[in-house]
């Protein structure tokens, strides 16, 4: 029998070379869907590019509050307009210094930006550098969907570490997560889990042993997020992981992962399943 997985890509929308190399890998059956960031200026063009795979791959949101640019400009989280970094979100957040109701009006523009655009809601929704799992996020979701008869999708938890090389970090995402799975699915949520694919990516060689080791052990309808794209001006302005971005690419669309899955006895899930 057959195993499904999910291949969900990170980051469509970034920039040009990430939004083409996952339509690229879309299009060759190597991806469930993909995840986009809709606050940034390429977003209209971006979307135009994604709509013809809407009904072949899973569109989601990829809820962004850190270091891009706010679809809502200045505020308590944005007072320049940029986002903060991670490290500096999530403690003035519990300390109050940002206003939950300027995270909510982020969160809303981003959403708001993706049914305009694609004419429909995502199909899941998950957070830039684990974003959704924060305690403020947690509150729009459960505030904007908590009565809604349709509820997107939600990326849950990593399980359990082991022996996995990039152990801490999976703790760590693990910490930031504690509660989420149960919470969510409490308030009538989807929540997909476990959550694969972390790994040190200023090591990008590491990438394909990470996704041997998920089509391997990852058990049916398990969660696989990654991060392809291919280079350009904009991507080397906007991100600092880009050259993890190629590596990526490249092992996703060889006919060695191909094979890994018939190996395996694994198939990428479809995106409308």
């Amino acid at each position: 029998m057959t195993r499904s997985i999910r291949l969900i890509a990170d980051d469509y929308g970034l920039a040009p070379g990430v939004s083409g190399a996952i339509l690229d890998l879309i299009a060759r059956g190597r991806l469930t869907g993909t995840s986009c960031m809709t606050g940034l200026p390429e977003w209209e063009e971006a979307a135009a590019r994604i709509r013809p795979f809407c009904r072949r791959a899973a569109v989601g949101l990829h809820l962004t509050l850190t270091d891009q640019i706010a679809a809502t400009g200045s505020s308590s989280l944005a007072p320049e307009g940029k986002l903060p970094g991670l490290a500096a979100l999530a403690l003035p957040v519990r300390r109050g210094r940002i206003d939950e109701r300027d995270i909510h009006a982020e969160l809303d523009a981003q959403y708001d930006r993706f049914t305009e655009a694609l004419a429909g809601p995502p199909d899941h929704i998950d957070g830039h550098q684990h974003v959704h799992f924060l305690p403020a996020v947690r509150n729009w979701l459960l505030a904007r969907f908590g009565a809604a008869a349709h509820k997107p999708a939600l990326r849950g938890a990593p399980g359990l570490p082991g022996l996995d090389p990039a152990a801490a970090k999976i703790a760590a995402i693990a910490t930031l997560a504690a509660g989420f799975n149960s919470a969510m699915r409490r308030a009538g949520f989807s929540v997909m889990t476990p959550l694969s694919g972390i790994y040190d990516w200023r090591q990008p060689e590491k990438f394909a042993s990470t996704l041997r080791g998920a089509v391997d052990t990852l058990p049916e309808q398990g969660l696989f997020m990654c991060h392809p794209g291919h280079l350009d001006d904009i991507l080397r302005a906007r991100d600092p992981m880009h050259g993890a971005r190629e590596v990526e690419f490249t092992v996703l669309s060889s006919e060695d992962f191909g094979a890994s899955l018939d190996k395996a006895g694994a198939r990428v899930m479809d995106g409308r399943a």
